[in-house]
């Protein structure tokens, strides 16, 4: 029989460990290369660039297009990569608290 007040409970329990897992998130790191290497992004759980690095040999006035697209780069696989891992956080967060309801995907919600 379905039992409405565990349900209550463990909704109750998985709001409260995903708010503390989303105020852990600003120290989650995620970093993101382009050219080989020569331009990196770091970024966090909270999707803010924290640092861009960049060879020396790219800073030059006719290498300027070129750093553009290789920053942009990096920045979009340094996001892709925070999104993973907020995912895997916040699946493991709420893993076994919500029930299996076919076609509801907690994990994605975040």
């Amino acid at each position: 029989m379905f039992d409405i007040m565990s349900m209550m409970n463990k909704v109750k329990e998985a709001q409260a460990k995903i708010k503390t897992t989303q105020q852990e998130l600003v120290h989650l790191r995620a970093e993101g290369e382009s050219g080989a290497g020569m331009v990196k992004v770091v970024v966090n759980g909270e999707r803010r660039v924290l640092d861009i690095l960049i060879d020396e040999p790219l800073l030059t006035p006719a290498d300027k297009d070129m750093m553009k697209d290789l920053i942009v780069a990096a920045t979009n696989a340094a996001l892709e990569a925070v999104d993973a891992k907020i995912k895997d956080k916040m699946r493991s967060a709420t893993e076994g608290m919500m029930p299996n309801i076919p076609g509801m995907d907690f994990g994605n919600m975040f």
